[in-house]
């Protein structure tokens, strides 16, 4: 049946899976609920990190805040930008983030911009807000790619492996089935299904790895002293580490997964005039500048 969503080769079929519910005769899109819990959860986990670390929590709370509003319209600006070919005859529908269009670069983006503003306004250390802030993003990112799920995109091509996913053909947008998928369409119980990679789920489970590595340096790979000038760090040592290493590591690692995963993808943001993914080439690129950076360690690292 339509809204039916299922990974053949694990055996499991997902049935009703919605788009949209409806509260008070509101229409509210799951995609939305997902981003919602994911920035509120990634916020939380952030300051839990401030507060492990010796910031405050408060600090973080309030950056928190400004950056969730600033990253969503900077991801909707980056999205609207690089699909400008739709948008410029639908201009409407750039309001509207019910049907998903939030690039994810463009919300670092706006969160890197926000954090330097930010810090020199309340004179807090960038590097460290950055080294914080990164592992609540990354967690964020990793629950946020379920709103993909609910909306049946960020899709690959046809693939059979392990975690092929299968989708309605009426579910999907039409301009992202390639004549792959087209040629290995099943048809179940009467509904057509196309076959592909859930690239959503790669880049989550990806996340989750990247989440894991960052904690660990946060907390194992740190030089102590025993400093207990703060309040705050009263009893306790305070913890340091070369700045920006949980960022860059970020950038490293998500950059690399994402240069992979999108390349799978059917529903990609060219590069003006050059047929290339952007969030490719941006991939590539923080790589690059990140493994510089880590290897160099510059003197503001320091």
């Amino acid at each position: 049946m339509e809204g039916t969503i299922r990974f053949p080769h694990l055996g499991i079929t997902l049935t009703n899976v919605i788009k949209n519910f409806s509260v008070g005769g509101i229409s509210i899109a799951c995609y939305g609920v997902v981003l919602a819990i994911a920035m509120m959860t990634g916020l939380l986990l952030t300051m839990k990190v401030a507060k492990w670390t010796g910031q405050k929590e408060e600090d973080y709370f309030d950056f928190g805040m400004i950056a969730i509003i600033v990253s969503v319209v900077c991801a909707r600006i980056y999205y609207v930008v690089f699909s400008w070919d739709y948008y410029r005859n639908h201009i409407a529908e750039i309001f509207n983030l019910r049907k998903g269009g939030l690039a994810i670069y463009g919300g670092v983006i706006g969160g890197v911009l926000t954090a330097l503003v930010f810090c020199h306004i309340r004179k807090i250390d960038w590097r460290s807000a950055l080294d914080t802030a990164c592992i609540g993003l990354v967690w964020g990112q990793a629950v946020g790619r379920w709103g993909n799920f609910f909306n049946r995109e960020a899709f690959g091509d046809y693939t059979d492996n392990l975690l092929a996913m299968q989708l309605p053909v009426s579910d999907v947008r039409a301009s992202e089935i390639t004549d792959a998928m087209r040629a290995h369409i099943q048809t179940i119980d009467g509904i057509e299904y196309i076959q592909v990679h859930p690239a959503f789920l790669y880049e989550s489970l990806w996340n989750l790895g990247v989440l894991v590595i960052l904690l660990f340096v946060t907390f194992f790979f740190t030089e102590k002293s025993e400093d207990t000038s703060s309040a705050s760090q009263t009893g306790k040592q305070r913890r340091r580490r070369k700045k920006l290493t949980v960022f860059l590591l970020y950038l490293l690692l998500y950059g690399a997964g994402r240069f992979w995963i999108e390349s799978l993808r059917t529903d990609q943001l060219l590069l003006f005039g050059t047929g290339l993914p952007v969030s490719q080439v941006l991939s590539g690129i923080f790589v690059v500048v990140s493994l510089v950076l880590l290897i160099k360690r510059p003197r503001f690292m320091q």
